[in-house]
């Protein structure tokens, strides 16, 4: 059972809000003890996801939480936006597809950088991702 130990939300609206969030995030890891190589992993995947909810959905909300399970620790972050959602998850989870100009390396590049990773989406409503980045794992 995954307990949390701290949280705090950030919005992000505009390109600027990304850097205060990804220096919470670094102080946090650093915090619980995360090792430099997963730390810039989860900054990576954190910072994708940010700019995918600026890009797709005009920003959204970031809450952070530094989890625990057993005698594990990590971070769970939560993007939740309110955009046009994603019409087809599996679809969005190949590499390769983009419904953008990007290289659609985006998403499943995340999935793999984490150790959780979950996303849910409602066309028309919006999507919430949740990725999880134990401190070693």
């Amino acid at each position: 059972m995954m307990v949390t130990l701290n949280k705090e939300s950030m919005s992000v609206t505009r390109e600027v809000d990304v850097i205060p969030f990804r220096n919470r995030l670094k102080e946090m890891a650093t915090k619980i003890g995360m090792g430099l190589v997963n730390q810039t992993k989860l900054i990576t995947a954190a910072s994708e996801l940010s700019r995918n909810m600026l890009r797709y959905a005009n920003g959204g909300l970031i809450t952070l939480e530094v989890v625990s399970k057993g005698r594990e620790n990590g971070i769970r972050l939560t993007f939740k936006d309110e955009g046009p959602g994603i019409a087809n998850i599996e679809q969005a989870m190949k590499d390769g597809f983009s419904t953008g100009k990007s290289l659609g390396l985006g998403l499943p590049g995340t999935r793999r950088l984490v150790s959780d990773f979950q996303i849910d989406s409602k066309v028309g409503v919006g999507t919430v991702v949740t990725i999880v980045k134990w401190k070693n794992g």
